[in-house]
């Protein structure tokens, strides 16, 4: 293409929108001009292109005027209040696209779809032009992410703190054999949304001593330092000036690292060392820990986030405290509140206490009162294998000045279960931080949580109540206060007001405001328009909508062709074994079998099915991975039987991210939502299929159970244990006492046939079986919830039959996710657990 023709591709349709910039434009012809003046002068591309790709960074730079605006305006408003501000630690944050949601938050999205018309753009494929933020692995990461939608929203002054992974977890890829893991492209190009803050830099030390003078302060010295550097990122809130901030550490090495003398001796690697080693730091999200090198650079990545925070937070503190003389340490709790999002950023608790001695000069007894009022903790999971624990060996090397800290609040802490509750004596053992075990002796890094913080809180109300009467019992019995609950919740931004507009839209004139959007209580009054038969047809219609969207998504990344008049029925989530991705199949291919069993006449009276599942099975994972290949072959097969497949089909949706969810979500009619019940924390999927008029099958475990109380139990499709249940069954079947359905046996033993194909699935099925021992024993009950599960999707099936019920059943699923909202759950927060206030920009 010469330049000419191609100038003429850029100047040609949009010769009459002149170049100007006008970061602050309202109108769709002023947006145009400061779109087209970036696409000039904020070049990211040789000159001439304006294809959907420079359209989007150019209407990128443009949202990011307007935000830079708010965000400093924020900024100087906080300065000059100095309110409390509320620091929120994660190792994860699943963004998702910030393109359609800044638009969406700053109310132009209309304005944009104009503008970009005007230079020969369609929004729609602008918006397709941006990848996933890939910081997160699931509900962890989100979580976070609709946090902080809510903490701007609501005009909390708060931040948020991360790392910035260049590649993510990993960008899954399906083929004949399954899953295969490909370094995620997200950071390739770069990203606009991010802005490199050059004079926020600190040290974070790695290894060395620990020098103790002759007045008996303590230093540590030695080691490698390397610089974390940060990367911004604005918050939007809805439809407010507020803009916060998400602060994203990357590790870099300085100029004098580099061994010149080394490098011009031929020794590149050598003399390059430290620069490789810090960007292997923020390379990617949870590297593997099988070797003691993967264990070092884990703990790198949590130490580095920790580290460089509290470095900037105090010196923020510092700064605005300076101009009252010295500083007032006892006002740190006043002004400070730091919430770490499970056990990653655990390491905050030994750092504040090192920075607060070592380097402010005060004594043990005045940093840990600030410590322990400053820091509350969110526990995650009752999983034993995902509560920390760290070999004391691996923390004396990288972090030496740390243990003797964590050594220290130790040793105080059984002094004074001691001291205080002999009762509890035999009980310190398991209360204690440091496990002295002589073959694997590990920091509890859970434990190290509850003894320092101010507030430890659950994720959902079952979640609580089993963290306060099983995992963390002892220390209820010493802390009554200390426990709370804060069920989660989802931002209705993102997941309807953006990703449903139809359905919004329908939600609005009915209830004859769009208040909603952040009052989302508002949504019960849907229920008294419940049968009202044109409510009916509009719902209708907008879900249809949603699901031809949906079918034609899957026939471009699948192949696989969908028909949007059956049941859409959906399980997107991690693949693990908790999580039942495997009852769900075993379901599945006992459907077929028996379909395949009936006269044609029979067939025309069953529900019609399309079953999708997605998601990521770590890459270690072997069962979860054997899981997504069964998935596979299952799918492979039905989808080619000519009988069979107008009744049933089964799609496996690659690379399950944020983007994918917005697609997934408003169009599905059924989702599970089946783990072992007192296993999933809360789950928050759960909360947006139902915010989106879909129904659950589920378990009574996490979130489940208080979406069934709102939105009625009539509204949703039970089945399986409970999780009082659990320990009894687990126990009756160690004894031999478990007798399996024949519906169960059935369908392992068509798998076992070879009718899916030739690959060896018996590991897969032998964890199902056996009474007892590692990987045996069916621990998670797939078997006992076999036939429950079974025969709720029967009752799915006969609901769905009858239009007008189902429907109705739908509104009123929309109807009581009110509760389910993340603004409710960060008020919540702010009241009961930071005690911070709205700081709202005028």
């Amino acid at each position: 293409m010469s330049m000419e023709t191609s100038s003429a591709n850029f100047n040609g349709n949009i010769s009459d929108v002149s170049a100007v910039a006008q970061p602050l434009a309202e109108e769709p012809t002023e947006i145009a001009s400061n779109i087209k003046y970036h696409a000039h002068y904020t070049p990211h591309f040789s000159p001439f292109k304006f294809e959907p790709e420079q359209a989007y960074y150019a209407t990128a730079d443009s949202v990011r005027d307007r935000l830079i605006n708010q965000w400093n305006d924020t900024y100087l408003h906080y300065d000059k209040v100095n309110p409390k501000q509320t620091y929120y630690l994660s190792m994860e944050y699943l963004q998702g696209r910030a393109l359609t949601n800044a638009i969406g938050n700053l109310d132009v999205h209309d304005a944009y779809a104009d503008a970009l018309k005007k230079l020969g753009h369609e929004l729609e494929e602008v918006v397709e032009q941006e990848k996933d933020a890939a910081l997160g692995n699931g509900g962890l990461g989100r979580l976070a992410s609709c946090f902080l939608d809510s903490m701007a929203t609501l005009n909390l002054p708060a931040w948020g703190y991360g790392l910035r992974y260049k590649y993510g977890l990993f960008k899954q890829i399906i083929t004949k054999a399954g899953q295969e893991e490909v370094a995620e492209d997200w950071l390739e190009k770069f990203s606009p949304w991010e802005v490199v803050r050059h004079d926020v830099v600190f040290p974070v030390r790695f290894f060395g001593d620990v020098e103790v003078h002759p007045s008996g302060s303590r230093k540590w010295v030695g080691g490698e330092v390397i610089q974390a550097i940060a990367y911004d990122v604005p918050i939007p809130g809805y439809r407010t000036k507020n803009t916060n901030c998400l602060r994203l550490w990357d590790a870099k090495a300085s100029s004098e690292d580099l061994n010149l003398f080394q490098f011009n001796d031929g020794q590149y690697e050598s003399a390059a060392q430290l620069h490789s080693r810090a960007q292997q730091i923020c390379a990617v999200l949870y590297p593997g820990d099988a070797t003691e090198n993967g264990k070092l650079l884990r703990l790198k990545q949590q130490f580095l986030l920790c580290s460089a925070s509290l470095q900037d937070i105090i010196a923020r503190f510092k700064e605005r405290e300076d101009g009252k003389g010295a500083h007032h340490w006892s006002e740190f709790p006043k002004k400070v509140a730091i919430q770490l999002n499970d056990t990653h950023p655990t390491l905050a608790i030994p750092e504040l206490m090192r920075l607060l001695m070592d380097d402010e000069g005060l004594g043990w007894d005045e940093a840990w009162g600030i410590t322990m009022r400053a820091i509350a903790y969110t526990n995650h999971t009752v999983l034993p294998e995902a509560l920390e624990k760290w070999s004391q060996a691996v923390m004396w090397k990288l972090l030496p000045r740390h243990m003797e800290i964590i050594e220290e609040i130790d040793r105080r802490f059984v002094a004074s279960v001691q001291s205080e509750r002999p009762d509890l004596e035999n009980k310190i053992p398991s209360m204690r931080i440091l496990d002295h075990n002589a073959q694997k002796p590990v920091v509890r890094m859970a434990n190290l949580c509850v003894v320092s913080s101010h507030t430890v809180n659950g994720v959902a109300k079952l979640h609580s109540d089993i963290l306060k009467a099983e995992l963390f019992a002892d220390y209820v019995s010493v802390w009554p206060t200390k426990f709370q609950n804060k069920t989660n919740g989802i931002t209705p931004r993102r997941w309807i007001h953006f990703c449903s507009p139809e359905l919004s839209n329908i939600i609005t004139k009915w209830l004859k405001t769009d208040q909603w959007v952040t009052n989302l209580e508002l949504l019960a009054n849907l229920r008294e328009f419940a049968d009202n038969a044109e409510l009916h047809a509009e719902w209708e219609s907008a879900k249809m909508a949603n699901k031809r969207r949906l079918a034609q998504y899957v026939l471009r990344v699948t192949g696989v062709s969908i028909d949007p008049d059956t049941l859409f029925d959906i399980q997107v989530k991690r693949i693990h074994e908790y999580k039942r991705q495997l009852l769900n199949v075993l379901g599945v291919v006992y459907r077929y079998k028996k379909l395949k069993e009936m006269s044609p006449q029979e067939r025309n009276n069953t529900t019609p099915r399309t079953v999708m599942i997605g998601g990521k099975a770590f890459a270690t994972y072997t069962n979860a991975k054997r899981i997504v290949k069964l998935v596979t072959d299952v799918g492979d097969v039905i989808n080619s039987d000519p009988d069979i497949n107008n009744y049933l089909k089964v799609v496996f949706v690659p690379n399950y991210n944020v983007s994918v969810a917005e697609m997934l979500i408003p169009g599905s009619e059924l989702s599970q939502h089946i783990s072992t019940a007192g296993m999933e924390a809360s789950g928050t999927s759960n909360m947006k299929f139902a915010l989106n008029g879909c129904l659950i099958i589920g378990t009574l475990d996490g979130a489940n159970v208080e979406i069934r109380e709102e939105i009625g139990e009539e509204n949703f499709f039970l089945f399986g244990a409970t999780a009082d249940e659990v320990p009894r069954l687990r126990k009756e079947r160690e004894d031999g006492l478990f007798k399996p359905d024949p519906r169960f046996e059935e369908a392992k033993q068509f798998i076992r046939s070879g009718a899916f194909g030739t690959y060896d699935y018996n590991p897969l099925l032998e964890s199902l079986e056996g009474n007892s021992g590692y990987g045996r024993g069916d621990y998670f009950l797939v078997g006992h919830d076999f036939p429950s599960y079974m025969d709720a999707q029967a009752r799915v099936d006969e609901a769905y039959k009858d239009r007008k019920r189902w429907i109705k059943m739908s509104i009123l699923s929309t109807a009581g996710s009110g509760k389910f909202s993340s603004d409710r759950t960060i008020s919540q927060y702010a009241k009961e657990i930071w005690n911070i206030a709205e700081c709202r920009v005028p």
